[in-house]
């Protein structure tokens, strides 16, 4: 009986490490063999407690949409980027639509938001990442 109860304190040590909630789901399933051993079942009853535990988690956390994985563009994400709504200096716009600003002590390469719109010089708002040059908007 034990046991159950052992291994569901390593994997809830292992979630808690992880961040997932599938070792989760398997604490759960393992404390609920480790119940119905307690209450005297068999073995085989232990493992089918187990199984049917942790699927049932699984199915209530995928109804709710919690396993469910946000998409996104992660060039514009807050929370990935932190350059993402800084102000920079743009000197000038070269011919191609591009610029060389200074952010961060290093020297960037930096496109318009807007390609169509007129480039002006002036301070620039970072908006997006797109590999490893800058996305800008005026701020005016």
């Amino acid at each position: 009986m034990w046991y159950w109860f052992g291994l569901a304190a390593l994997t809830l040590i292992g979630e808690v490490m992880s961040g997932t909630f599938y070792l989760l789901l398997a604490t759960l399933g393992l404390l609920g063999a480790g119940l119905v051993t307690w209450l005297g079942a068999g073995f085989a009853w232990q493992l089918l407690v187990f199984a049917l535990v942790s699927l049932a988690g699984l199915m209530v956390l995928r109804r709710f949409g919690i396993l469910r994985r946000k998409r996104g563009d992660p060039g514009r994400n807050v929370n990935l980027n932190l350059d993402i709504g800084q102000v920079v200096e743009v000197q000038a716009w070269t011919e191609q639509g591009t610029a060389r600003v200074n952010h961060r002590g290093a020297q960037w390469d930096a496109v318009p938001v807007d390609p169509a719109a007129a480039r002006v010089p002036g301070p620039h708002r970072i908006i997006a990442l797109d590999g490893t040059r800058l996305v800008l908007a005026p701020l005016a």
